[in-house]
């Protein structure tokens, strides 16, 4: 990626130089009651109009031009390291089929893509197929998902040409431009600047450390608090990007900050939300994982940190935790994708982000909720990931809204999400924290029990987004939005469930009958 020419430097400037104004003459109507005002839609004499164009086509100047800067500049390249390879599907059933399957992935080093209740998805060489069958019971037969592995995964770069508005997507200045395509590091981190530069009055960018390479590792806060608010501010913090191929995790994570960002003032349900929580996201918090499946493997998972073999770098942050780290243990092999390393917080980002995240509570910050966005399978999960001989004391809770989350998903779009208990295998119960029946990828050190239990997030879920199976990891573009839709329906009924309301409010057409009403029960989640 070449730096921003003059003609983009001088955008930014103008942008800059305008900031004030517009902010201030859209603040006008998105100030906490009390402040007065006469204008709720910040629509101030016709000023944010012509703002807003100015604003989206200097975007669209900055962004659409630009493209990324990839080694791999052919599908030839791509080809050439991918050729022959396939995504494979078995259906497990039982116990021993899935302890078959770990101790197979663990002797082959083979990349397990997912897992749950219904398949275990792999990536294989097709003349290696057989020879993983040789150690797996008859049982388990595959099934091809991917044929053409190399195919796929250039079909997920973005194209050279512009690409035409999808019929029925819900597009809009900004998301025109920014969300039509998956986007490389850069244009990201630009991106957020530009963002926090127009909307300086409730958003705020801060770099929380740097990777293992020392790129940055941005998160951005978005929030009002009102003058008379008393006692430690009340947050949630979503993560994108743990592992660098989940492109979807990233673009989603963007997509929210965009959505809070752009309908503070307008929207009543996201209005409300950040008048009384900050929203802290962080899109990418594996720069370095990221670029680098940019650069040279659109398929690599870990962090590139050096390791004690020299020739398999990279950990995995999701087991790189310290709560209950050693539960994962029996992925000790630096080459393995699931490698958390030797001891727990040895992954520099997993440090990086632990560490920003007590100091924060250090300054008056409560962490009350954390979402970790994945891809995929359509899943929500809650602690514990550790083992499933542990119920978080508040499970109840924990599973009731996460049903919500699903519910708020599945209302929006459609699509279905399960959910799960994050300590579940490939056959859920207690045949997961069995040495006997190992399950496929141990859940030691994951983020979500970290913040649950060390930092008392008291509704801490990993969500795994699109799809079920079809692209995998190679999500095509056009999901990009409907995925960031569904998921910001999400988050509207996670906010108002943590506000009393039960999610009620966040389906205005069913919360405003007066039987809902009635029968609504307020209690207090925040806890």
């Amino acid at each position: 990626m070449q730096l921003p020419g003059p003609k983009h430097l001088f955008a930014l400037c103008a942008i800059a130089a305008l900031s004030p104004t517009f902010s201030s003459v859209a603040a006008a109507g998105i100030q906490p009651s009390g402040h007065g005002n006469n204008n709720p839609q910040g629509q101030a004499d016709g000023y944010v109009p012509f703002l807003k164009r100015l604003r989206d086509s200097t975007i669209g100047w900055m962004f659409g031009s630009q493209k990324p800067a990839l080694a791999w500049t052919d599908a030839t390249t791509v080809h050439s390291r991918y050729r022959d390879e396939i995504v494979v599907r078995f259906n497990v059933t039982n116990p021993e089929e899935e302890a078959a399957l770990s101790r197979a992935a663990l002797q082959l080093l083979l990349d397990v893509w997912s897992f749950n209740s219904d398949y275990v998805d792999i990536r294989i060489h097709k003349d290696d197929v057989s020879g993983l069958q040789s150690l797996l019971p008859k049982s388990l037969e595959p099934t091809i998902l991917i044929p053409d592995l190399a195919t796929a995964i250039w079909a997920t770069y973005p194209s050279k040409t512009p690409q035409k508005q999808a019929k029925g997507q819900k597009l809009d200045g900004t998301d025109d431009i920014f969300f039509r395509e998956y986007q490389p590091l850069l244009v990201i981190e630009n991106w957020m600047r530009l963002l926090q530069t127009l909307f300086p009055a409730f958003t705020e960018i801060t770099s929380i450390g740097k990777s293992y390479e020392g790129r940055d590792i941005w998160a951005f806060r978005v929030g009002q608090r009102s003058a008379d608010e008393k006692g430690p501010r009340k947050t949630i913090l979503i993560t994108g990007g743990l592992h660098g191929r989940e492109w979807i995790s990233t673009s989603t994570t963007s997509y929210l900050l965009w959505s809070m960002v752009s309908a503070f003032g307008k929207d009543q349900m996201v209005t409300k939300l950040l008048q009384h929580f900050d929203i802290v996201f962080v899109p990418v918090l594996n720069p370095d994982g990221y670029e680098y499946t940019w650069q040279k493997d659109r398929l690599w998972r870990k962090s590139r940190q050096q390791t004690k073999m020299r020739f398999c770098r990279g950990l995995d942050l999701d087991h790189a935790f310290g709560y209950e780290w050693e539960s994962a243990q029996h992925r000790t092999d630096p080459c393995s994708e699931s490698y958390g390393g030797d001891q727990p917080f040895q992954a520099v980002e997993a440090s990086v982000l632990a560490d920003w995240a007590k100091a924060q509570t250090e300054k008056d910050v409560r962490f009350l909720g954390f979402l970790d966005l994945h891809s995929y399978s359509q899943q929500i999960l809650f602690p514990y990931a550790y083992s499933c001989s542990v119920d978080p004391p508040n499970r109840e809770n924990l599973e009731e809204l996460a049903v919500g989350l699903s519910k708020a998903i599945r209302l929006s779009s459609g699509e279905s999400y399960t959910v799960a208990s994050a300590c579940e295998g490939a056959v859920a119960g207690v045949y997961s924290d069995s040495d006997a029946y190992p399950r496929l990828e141990a859940g030691g050190g994951a983020a979500i029990d970290w913040f649950y239990h060390e930092l008392k997030a008291r509704y801490s879920y990993q969500i795994k987004l699109r799809d079920t199976g079809s692209y995998g990891f190679l999500l095509p573009k056009e999901n990009i939005i409907p995925t960031g839709e569904e998921m910001l329906n999400a988050l509207k009924y996670f906010g108002d469930f943590l506000l009393g309301n039960n999610g009620i409010e966040s389906f205005p057409a069913r919360g405003s009958r007066p039987d809902d009403k009635k029968d609504l029960k307020r209690r207090d989640f925040t806890g």
